[in-house]
């Protein structure tokens, strides 16, 4: 299965993110906001289906995308847990390089 931060990552994966954030749209309504074909912007949309980040209904002919808000619970916490741990990561990094005779244990002194 598809990586929940690397497919909502690409530029028009997110673009398409933030525009079904207004509401359900329709593939059409939403591959006029981009300079490709309809059949690319429905194949960015199959990638978000598939990692639960939005939801298809057919209506006749038609079919809606809307944001699917538990894939979206799932991304937010994805994104906290990324940025706590890169920034415990660099809190632990810029300690190290303001004290490069502190080891990590402190019991080890």
């Amino acid at each position: 299965m598809p990586d929940l931060l690397e497919t909502a990552a690409e530029p028009n994966r997110r673009r398409l993110l933030q525009l079904l954030a207004r509401g359900e749209q329709s593939v059409t309504e939403l591959a006029s906001n981009f300079p490709v074909s309809r059949s690319a912007i429905s194949q960015h949309l199959l990638l978000l289906a598939g990692v639960g980040l939005v939801r298809a209904r057919k209506d006749g002919r038609n079919r809606y995308y809307s944001l699917d808000s538990g894939g979206m619970r799932r991304l937010r916490e994805s994104l906290d847990i990324f940025w706590t741990d890169e920034l415990d990561s660099l809190v632990a990094e810029a300690t190290a390089l303001q004290h490069p005779n502190l080891k990590e244990n402190p019991d080890d002194h």
